[in-house]
């Protein structure tokens, strides 16, 4: 089997407790090889869909990607998506779509490892996922393929207006590549990566094993945590009031939204995992949450930030909260 460490990284550094809480658009440029695109889609509202799969010869790794684009031909704000443990580059679909018809490029990346194989061709579902939750490998791929389209990234993408969003085990993606600290130090990661600009926590992954001071003190750049009253992690074993703890004990800007009703399950939009995961009940909320929020961020847009600052009511719904900070 090929080694896909990273040389700089080895699972062995990091402790599995403390790690986890839960756990054509593409050039081909230097160290990225990519198979040929099928044919690119063009919705009604003129967004390109296109699936590729992007090859990190270093790691003798693939990363199936697809990219949602926006109609037009010039740079756009970008924003990189991380699905959820044993979740694919179809999930969150809403919030790439939403993206994607307000101007931004996104990228959905597929994190081997940590996605659909889990459960995909038979046996216990949880325990495969289980299993997942604690491969360190794994998560440090995650990182790794991040990093990977960093450097890599499609023609129209805006390097000045770079973002990351990502649901559960992608919001742990978010949180790490955006300065929560990994136990011992990034170990040549290079994190907080600073092209990143911005990030979205859809059921954000709360610290374990470090005081918050040290956890979150890395963070710099606006963040946007989503959550809900009913947001439990049932593999991890995370209660919803946790997942307000990345906003609340860090300081950098940001806002906190917590949807009343909305359960672990309602923002991963991975039909195939099975109807609770594909709910779209609150999928219009935290698209739009999300969507005003990088506009503010990586758009400057004054009307944007003023409906942030003054608590986004027309975004919520009934007993929904919301809470901005540094806006």
């Amino acid at each position: 089997m090929a080694d896909l460490r990273h040389p700089a990284v080895t699972p062995g550094l990091l402790n599995r407790r403390a790690l986890f809480a839960a756990p054509a658009l593409m050039l081909a440029t230097p160290g990225c090889a990519a198979t040929p695109l099928a044919t690119a889609r063009t919705t009604e509202a003129g967004i390109t869909e296109s699936r590729t799969t992007w090859r990190d010869a270093a790691r003798a790794r693939d990363i199936p990607v697809l990219i949602r684009a926006p109609s037009g031909t010039g740079p756009a704000p970008t924003v990189l998506i991380s699905h959820g443990l044993g979740g694919s580059r179809e999930g969150l679909a809403f919030l790439g779509r939403a993206l994607a018809e307000k101007g931004y490029l996104a990228v959905h990346l597929q994190h081997i490892g940590s996605d659909d194989s889990l459960w995909r061709g038979g046996g216990d579902r949880m325990i495969g996922l289980a299993a997942g939750a604690l491969n360190v490998q794994a998560a440090l791929d995650r990182l790794l393929d991040t990093k990977f389209a960093l450097n890599n990234l499609p023609e129209r993408a805006d390097p000045a207006r770079l973002a990351i969003a990502g649901h559960s085990f992608g919001a742990w993606t978010v949180q790490h590549m955006l300065g929560e600290r990994l136990p011992g130090g990034d170990r040549g990661l290079g994190l907080p990566d600073p092209r990143l600009k911005a990030g979205v926590a859809l059921s954000p992954i709360p610290a374990i094993g470090l005081p918050p001071r040290l956890a979150y003190g890395g963070y710099a750049v606006p963040m946007l945590h989503v959550t809900g009253t009913e947001d439990h992690g049932y593999i991890e074993g995370i209660r919803a009031p946790a997942r307000r703890a990345p906003f609340e004990e860090s300081r950098n800007p940001g806002a906190l939204a917590v949807l009343n009703g909305a359960a672990h399950a309602s923002f991963a939009d991975e039909a195939e995992a099975g109807a609770r995961w594909a709910d779209s009940t609150y999928h219009g909320r935290a698209a739009a949450l999300s969507v005003t929020f990088l506009d503010a961020v990586l758009r400057g847009d004054g009307a944007a930030r003023e409906l942030l600052r003054g608590g986004a009511a027309e975004l919520l719904g009934p007993g929904d909260e919301f809470v901005s900070r540094g806006f």
